[in-house]
């Protein structure tokens, strides 16, 4: 019994150990982008940004949709992180998010994204035109 107490304590520090390790390992690059989206129940959109990483930059494609209660229309310019970034490339992939939101006008939206690759986008910024939404979507990124 004492054996097995030991080697389950062995095999919990050495995964918190890798998990430390491998996190650390990961990096933090900033993030623009200019979305504009478009809908009555379902909103379309897309946009072009900009991640900057180790000092270079890597122009990437964003379209996304949203199902739910959607009317009007956006433009969003945000900025602000990657998270969890193992090169130029791990930003690619579908970003999943659950929000309510809105703007009349002008306004302020954010957003914290994950994508299948652990990377973590979290964006602020100006919201302009005139869009209330309670809806589900995600957004799709490519780099060019």
């Amino acid at each position: 019994m004492r054996i097995t107490v030991k080697y389950a304590t062995l095999a919990a520090l050495f995964a918190g150990i890798t998990c430390f390790s491998s996190s650390s390992r990961a990096d933090t690059g900033r993030v623009a982008v200019v979305f504009t989206k478009g809908g009555f129940i379902v909103g379309v959109g897309g946009g072009e940004g900009v991640l900057i990483y180790h000092g270079r930059q890597y122009p990437f494609t964003v379209s996304g949709m949203s199902v739910g209660f959607t009317i009007g229309a956006s433009t969003t310019k945000l900025t602000g992180r990657a998270l969890n970034l193992r090169g130029p490339a791990s930003i690619e992939g579908s970003y999943g998010a659950i929000g309510a939101g809105g703007a009349v006008a002008a306004g302020a939206g954010g957003v914290q994204l994950q994508n299948g690759n652990g990377v973590i986008l979290q964006l602020s910024g100006p919201r302009v035109g005139a869009e209330v939404s309670a809806a589900v979507g995600g957004v799709t990124i490519r780099l060019k």
